[in-house]
């Protein structure tokens, strides 16, 4: 089988979703933001706090060009679609799911924007983010899950109704 890639907006769900449907398709599972953790012994803000926007996303594209998944569930960072060339790797093996929720109810969820580790730029509103990213989740996905009003076995049940 595939690898399944989980993209969206911080906040959207994708390390638990994706932790509840690698156990409901016994497929592995993998949260590149963890992989970040792991191989810089640093928490994601404490990068982009020392080091800014562009190191952590060149990271970010490394640490996902350097691994190969097979019958993977990933759970990927907000920002991954921002590097054309990571989710062409992942693309390549992958079925992409663009886990979609709404503004509002991302902004619920996000109580710690600015120690989350959520690449903004200067005075970036995470209104601008979304906007700019949101153009980007729909251009990779293969599948788009609209998670309004679902809790995670919902949008779990989604994806399986959809793969």
């Amino acid at each position: 089988m595939k690898n399944i890639v989980l993209i969206g907006m911080p906040g959207a769900g994708k390390s638990t979703v994706g932790i509840v449907l690698a156990k409901a398709v016994k497929m592995k599972f993998v949260d590149t933001d963890l992989f970040i953790q792991e191989e810089t012994g640093r928490h994601l803000q404490e990068i982009l706090d020392t080091e800014g926007t562009t190191t952590f996303q060149k990271r970010e594209e490394e640490i996902i060009l350097s691994h190969q998944f097979h019958n993977t569930v990933i759970a990927t960072g907000g920002s991954v679609v921002l590097s054309p060339k990571a989710m062409k790797h992942l693309k390549r093996d992958s079925l992409i799911i663009y886990l979609n929720v709404s503004l509002a109810e991302i902004e619920r969820r996000l109580v710690n924007i600015t120690t989350r580790g959520i690449v903004l730029e200067q005075g970036q509103t995470l209104h601008a983010v979304y906007d700019q990213r949101i153009p980007m989740y729909e251009k990779y996905a293969d599948i788009t899950i609209n998670c309004s009003g679902l809790d995670f076995e919902g949008v779990v049940a989604k994806i399986l109704g959809r793969v």
